[in-house]
């Protein structure tokens, strides 16, 4: 295989720590063209769509992306700012966020404030993550933290990051050190920042009479085959609740988003919308701690169809609490896991004299920088 060019190396850099936060992605617009080259990459991914190759190619090539691509375009166009995509646009700024509060906790801890460039890459779309490799590289990073921006793991999301991650640097000669992020469906930061999220939204406009807690739902059979992302989710809300202060009968757990003929893990966002609908069970409120940026599947998919099936089971109030997006204390508390996960690697950086010291002596063996 051959290798990809390699960043320049200078014997007096300053080596550094990289930050890959990573997140699922977005089209770059809002067409049916464009929506079709990323489900293309999207539902091509074994780890998303686990069905043999020689029966799901066919479906993919032949049916769906023929279909499915204008159908999506339609509901990306519902969304979509005049920044672009809601998605791409909550993860930088994060990103620029997560750099400011993590510059300000190695500046306190003694070490230089730009010891830990922070990129996205998204697994689909743009940024990919290959990109974001690459710039972290080319910052001298000869150590990088990967920490997927999904909270609860699945092998669909955290193991597919992972899967791209190595498929990149598959093609490097000299590899980083890497540390990865596994899931923190119940770091305490997380919980507190998603129980932060909701009682502001509360302060301003209310309690409900219902919670609805609404994650990405996944095909029954991954929960059979030994994925834990079912319990981590069960976990984030049985916390989240208990945060809240909420008794049981206050609040419901719910997987959204099913595709396809298949059983998905129960019960389903749609289904208990319909049935608080046709309760008359007063206002409801629906809260995705599963994406830490509003995108098509809150903003769309619960904002506009999930209200449309609730008031049309004869529901009245229906409220989307935004996700966590910028709020200052996810962004802290992201910050704080990522320095956590930094532990053992940040040391005393060689000063310039040091550095100069190490250039003078390679120039001695012949080195050319």
């Amino acid at each position: 295989m051959a290798h990809a060019p390699e960043p320049p190396f200078t014997h007096d850099r300053t080596p550094r720590i990289g930050i890959l936060l990573a997140n699922l992605g977005t089209p770059d617009a809002p067409t049916p063209k464009a929506v079709r080259r990323y489900l293309a990459q999207f539902l091509a991914d074994p780890r998303v769509i686990e069905i043999a190759p020689w029966l799901w190619k066919p479906a993919l090539h032949g049916v769906i992306l023929n279909v499915r691509p204008r159908q999506s375009a339609e509901r990306y166009q519902a969304i979509w700012t005049k920044d672009g995509s809601p998605l791409l646009t909550h993860s930088l700024r994060q990103r620029t966020l997560v750099l400011g509060y993590l510059g300000q906790r190695l500046k306190r801890a003694g070490f230089p404030a730009d010891l830990c460039p922070v990129e996205i890459g998204m697994r689909y779309g743009n940024p990919s993550i290959g990109a974001a490799l690459a710039k972290l590289r080319a910052s001298h990073c000869e150590k990088i933290l990967v920490l997927p921006l999904y909270p609860q793991y699945a092998a669909s999301t955290t193991g597919s990051t992972f899967d791209a991650v190595s498929a990149q640097l598959a093609q490097a000669r000299r590899i980083p050190a890497l540390r990865f992020v596994e899931t923190f469906h119940a770091d305490e930061g997380y919980i507190q920042a998603l129980a932060q999220n909701v009682n502001d939204y509360w302060m301003k406009n209310g309690r409900p009479a219902r919670l609805v807690l609404s994650f990405h739902g996944l095909p029954r059979r991954t929960l059979e085959r030994g994925d834990p992302y079912h319990c981590y989710c069960h976990v984030t809300a049985r916390l989240l609740a208990r945060e809240l202060g909420l008794t049981p009968s206050q609040w419901t757990l719910a997987f959204q988003s099913r595709f396809g003929r298949a059983q998905w893990l129960t019960p389903y966002t749609s289904e208990v919308l319909t049935a608080l609908g046709r309760e008359n069970a007063g206002r409801v409120d629906v809260f995705c701690p599963g994406f830490v940026a509003d995108c098509l599947e809150t903003l769309e998919e619960i904002g506009i169809e999930g209200q449309d099936m609730f008031r049309k089971a004869g529901g009245k109030e229906f409220h989307l609490i935004p996700c966590l997006n910028e709020h200052p204390r996810w962004i802290s508390a992201l910050a704080d896991l990522a320095f956590a996960n930094l532990a053992g690697w940040l040391g005393e950086s060689p000063d310039a004299a040091a550095r100069e010291l190490t250039q003078v002596r390679a120039k001695a063996l012949g080195a050319r920088t």
